[in-house]
Parts: C-alpha cells; sequence; structure tokens
C-alpha cells in the first residue's frame, strides 16, 4: 500500500486518518477516512483529499473522486482538502485574517 507524499504537512484532523491508494501509474489518490459510527452504514466512509503525481511531485486538486483537476500549492490546502476555496475579494479578506 503506498504511503503519504514525506511533504505532506497535515496532520488528519481528530477522528480522522489518511489512506493513499495507486490511481494511475504516477497518480496517487490520497483520501479522508471518516472514523465516526454511522447510522445509516457499516461500511467504511472516506473523502477523496486529493492526488499526487509522483514523477512532478505535484498535488492535484480533485474535480471528483475518480478525475483529477488542476494542480495546487500545497499551502493553499487544508487538512480536509486540496479543492481551493472559490471567494470574492471580501470573502477572501475575512478567510485570511481569520487564519
Amino acid at each position: 500500500m503506498p504511503e503519504l507524499p514525506y511533504d505532506f504537512p497535515h496532520q488528519p484532523p481528530e477522528n480522522y486518518s489518511y489512506e493513499v491508494e495507486s490511481h494511475k501509474a504516477n497518480i496517487l489518490a490520497i483520501w479522508l477516512r471518516h472514523h465516526y459510527p454511522y447510522t445509516y452504514s457499516s461500511d467504511v466512509v472516506r473523502t477523496i483529499w486529493g492526488f499526487f503525481n509522483t514523477r512532478k511531485g505535484e498535488y492535484i486538486a480533485p474535480i471528483n473522486s475518480k478525475k483529477p483537476g488542476k494542480v495546487v500549492d500545497i499551502n493553499d490546502t487544508t487538512p480536509y482538502t486540496a479543492m481551493q476555496l472559490n471567494l470574492n475579494p471580501l470573502e477572501y479578506a475575512l478567510y485570511a485574517a481569520s487564519r
């Protein structure tokens, strides 16, 4: 089973963990696994965090769990997702002030 890239900066949030799977020959899928007990399912519940290109050393935001999107700066990601926020200037100022 593949492991997280050595430069992955995030620690999993409480009650979560990361799983890594091979997506394609040079692309790893990074999953965020939920450790909460859900009443509707006894299956493992997980969310795609993003993708990692092993040849180029780039992190990629997901379009969905099967399709990588655009390359992202790892510093612009969160422990929950590599997807980028689409904020207007006011929202971005408030977001930046809260960090």
